[in-house]
């Protein structure tokens, strides 16, 4: 079932990728941050019973930070891999079900998935804010001062 998943969410992933035009020698990598972010959101979620909002929320930050990561590997923009990483985590069947509900008169469930759905597109914002904040702490954090012995004894170079 896992192995299927992460199949159809690389796909998924660098499908998106090839419909934002992301450049053809970075649709692997694409793909590998769509799969990974399933999988964490997955093993979170079903496997290990973790609410649906909080499990969205580790996933999109983890896709940040290998975003982050395969952005200065690559050399290329960071956009390109945060939009096809997030892709597989969007609420899309869950806003649908909220749209239905509404149509069908049934305001309750309406309401109780659309409340979802919101709270599941926030954590996905939320996430991608966590992750680039991390990023912006590692990058300013000088820590060659910090593991240069020259630096600790006041000798400048």
């Amino acid at each position: 079932m896992i192995i299927e998943q992460s199949v159809v969410s690389f796909i998924a992933a660098m499908g998106f990728a090839i419909i934002f035009n992301a450049p053809r020698q970075s649709l692997w990598q694409c793909g590998t941050v769509g799969m990974f972010g399933w999988l964490v959101y997955v093993s979170l979620a079903r496997i290990l019973d973790v609410n649906i909002v909080i499990a969205t929320l580790v996933a999109a930050i983890v896709v940040g930070i290998y975003s982050q990561v395969l952005a200065k590997w690559f050399r290329t923009p960071i956009i390109i891999f945060n939009i096809a990483g997030i892709i597989p985590l969007v609420p899309g069947g869950l806003s649908y079900d909220a749209m239905y509900f509404l149509v069908t008169n049934n305001y309750d469930l309406a309401i109780s998935s659309a409340a979802t759905a919101a709270m599941i597109s926030g954590a996905i914002a939320l996430g991608l804010i966590v992750s680039e904040i991390i990023n912006q702490i590692i990058r300013n954090t000088n820590w060659r001062k910090y593991h240069n012995e020259y630096d600790r004894k006041g000798v400048t170079r």
